[in-house]
């Protein structure tokens, strides 16, 4: 059936393409918009509307239209589609992304602009964010703590939801089915009824799950269901006041023995207010919480294999102001406080976070041709030191085409709730991981109950506290835009300090380690990026996006060049100094990243062909040589692979559209890292009135 569908599909395609060059003769030029939306509007890389070309940092827009053309169903399938970013899966068996080489940790994630919460090990799953109802995403690389504060440390991922139309009514249906048993069915409803507005959209999701290897016990991926539902809600009061209020909320369900269930809500309240033609001002309310229960049993004996309790809330109160002196000078200043908290059967008690913030930035034309903005955050927090994120960028367009970009900024980290209060031993291995702030009394407790062999960090040591990672992220770029023709490039380096890792603080008697947190890794990631489109006529545009990336430790790069790091050669048996061109880098890294991109429009058939190409170099998932670093010599490598992704669509009648979508359809046998189980085809119908 594997090879029968791929036969299917790539038949589909070289008819689309066939009919559409015997087509293409009578078509016409248009103008450059009919190539690319030069008009795009981006509002995560300075809280104000501007447009993409006007954005002096790596912007990328991932519109409706785009979004749509995929054909794919979440949030974390689409972005791996996309420069620079790639899922990754951590040794806790967590699924993120990565983005210029900083892992998901230390990337903020924004539904309409508001933080999401609820990451496990760092990471956040962004396989529970439906697509359906996407507007557009807004993808900001490098540091952006000055306008949005931690976790903001790598770039900013905005996913920004439909809004109200302006219509009286716009209603629209869609169900797809799969393999593996899969079924997707979203609802959504847009009107507007004079000063009321409202849009409402549901989403179902299920499948029967998969199982990579045979030969381990449960399933790759459980059989699950999942909701979505959310809403908007907007009233005018007049023309200088208005209100919002978002609602989001996503259950889960997957079919394990035992339970496992997940609820994910939030909810916006957000009133505007324009004080005078120059002023205007926004008060915003935010709610979110995060549950997640799962206890899993033995299906054999009905032992406990896992039991786990998470809810995580934050409230989260903000006034923003945004100034208007003339057509070349923008102030925008905000103001808030966040208020974390925690209850987590791994810790001892519910844990607190609160921290207040101010942030201010200016943007100004000091020459006709010089856009500059400046910025900074100044956070106060109840668990760290206080922090400053200032940023500096700039954009000096040569001509109506061409912009020089350039941009520098900080970005910090603060020690999560995990780093701080974990208290987690694994009853089948008998390790234990213990957060900063518990160690000196986890370590009592097992002393005294004769668990603890030998320290192996100096006891007035324990609980020294953790300082916030930090990073300087700077970034360069060149843009060109015209007619047919769109092309960017970026070069960017990442410094980190301060990074946070596991460390061993005692041996325990049954022969296991007690670990603990530390300051101690300085990193730094450095590179290219480019993203390159061309529209040979208006119905067929091509895109190709490169990374290079270069991630390295700087302490091991200096043990290294002081010949403290030796390497036995696995052909000749000989050992000898380690050379820094046997260096690989930081595990889990790609030297390169490509994308390519065909999508092929056929009007006569009111039919087109999407096909996605996407190639990852090989990686190294960690050190089996023994000399705490990767390199050349180690057998954890990854090879490199490529997964070709294909939407075939067609319109039919007036409201109806039909779309069939392949992924993965080379079977690439790598993809069992990224959980991928072979080939998959969905077939989609859509409705929209």
């Amino acid at each position: 059936m594997d090879k029968l569908s791929v036969n299917i599909l790539w038949i589909l395609l070289f008819s689309l393409v066939y009919t559409g060059f015997t087509q293409e003769t009578k078509q016409t030029t248009e103008d450059s918009l009919s190539y690319f939306d030069l008009e795009e509007v981006v509002i995560t890389a300075t809280r104000s509307e501007r447009k993409r070309q006007d954005i002096p940092m790596p912007v990328t827009v991932l519109s409706r239209e785009v979004i749509s053309n995929t054909g794919l169903r979440r949030a974390d399938e689409l972005l791996n589609e996309q420069t620079g970013i790639t899922s990754i899966t951590d040794q806790s068996g967590f699924k993120g992304i990565q983005m210029q080489g900083i892992n998901s940790e230390y990337i903020m994630i924004l539904i309409d602009n508001v933080p999401v919460v609820g990451r496990q090990s760092g990471n956040l799953d962004l396989s529970r964010l439906a697509l359906g109802n996407i507007e557009r995403i807004e993808i900001i690389k490098g540091p952006s703590s000055s306008l949005y504060g931690s976790e903001a440390l790598g770039g900013v991922i905005n996913i920004i939801t439909q809004k109200p139309s302006d219509r009286e009514l716009d209603l629209g249906v869609d169900a797809a089915f799969g393999s593996f048993e899969t079924s997707d069915f979203n609802l959504s409803a847009k009107q507007k009824m004079n000063t009321f507005s409202y849009a409402v959209f549901l989403n179902r999701l299920s499948s029967g799950g998969f199982d990579l290897d045979e030969n381990l016990n449960g399933n790759t991926v459980d059989p699950f269901e999942n909701y979505t539902f959310s809403s908007h809600l907007n009233y005018k009061f007049s023309e200088d006041l208005k209100t919002a209020i978002n609602y989001r909320v996503f259950y889960q369900d997957i079919d394990i023995s035992g339970e496992s269930e997940e609820w994910d809500t939030n909810i916006t309240s957000i009133t505007q207010h324009k004080w005078s033609s120059k002023l205007i001002a926004d008060y915003e309310l935010y709610f979110t919480q995060y549950q997640a229960n799962q206890l899993e049993l033995d299906p054999l004996n009905g032992d406990v294999l896992f039991d786990s309790d998470f809810n995580q809330r934050m409230f989260r109160p903000e006034l923003r102001l945004t100034y208007n002196l003339n057509s070349r000078h923008e102030v925008i200043a905000g103001i808030g406080s966040n208020f974390e908290f925690l209850d987590r059967d791994l810790f001892e008690n519910e844990v607190r976070f609160y921290s207040q913030y101010i942030y201010a930035q200016h943007s100004f034309s000091p020459l006709q041709k010089l856009d500059l903005i400046l910025g900074g955050r100044f956070d106060i927090h109840s668990e760290y030191d206080s922090q400053f994120s200032p940023k500096a960028s700039a954009i000096y367009k040569l001509n109506d085409h061409i912009g020089i970009k350039s941009s520098v900024g900080s970005g910090f980290k603060a020690p999560d709730f995990r780093q701080l209060y974990l208290d987690f031993t694994n009853s089948a291995v008998g390790y234990t991981v213990i957060g900063n702030r518990v160690e000196e009394a986890v370590i009592e407790r097992l002393q005294n109950s004769s668990q603890i062999l030998s320290l192996t960090v100096d006891p007035e040591n324990l609980g020294q506290p953790l300082g916030a990672e930090s990073s300087t992220g700077v970034n360069l770029g060149l843009s060109y835009q015209k007619n047919k023709f769109d092309f960017s490039l970026n070069a960017f380096r990442n410094d980190i300090q301060n990074l946070i890792d596991t460390r061993i603080i005692a041996r325990k008697t049954n022969g296991q380690n007690v670990f603990g947190y530390v300051n101690r890794d300085n990193i730094y990631t450095t590179g290219l990026e480019t993203d390159l489109s061309y529209a040979f006529t208006k119905n067929l545009k091509l895109s190709l996006g490169y990374q290079l990336l270069y991630a390295f430790d700087k302490e091991a790069e200096d043990r290294i060049e002081d010949g403290e790091v030796f390497i036995r050669d696995p052909e000749t048996l000989i050992t000898r100094r380690l050379e820094l061109s046997d260096y690989f880098g930081l595990p889990n890294r790609s030297r390169h990243l490509v994308n390519f991109k065909i999508h092929y429009n056929i009007p006569e058939w009111k039919a087109f062909a999407n096909l996605r190409l996407n190639y990852r170099s090989r990686y190294a998932l960690f050190d089996t040589n023994g000399n705490a670093l990767i390199d050349e010599y180690d057998d954890s490598f990854v090879d490199g692979f490529s997964l070709l992704n294909l939407t075939l669509s067609k319109s039919l009648f007036k409201n109806y559209r039909f779309q069939l979508v392949g992924e993965n359809i080379l079977n690439n046998e790598q993809t069992g890292l990224l959980n991928l189980p072979g080939i998959r085809i969905t077939g989609k119908i859509q409705f929209q009135l």
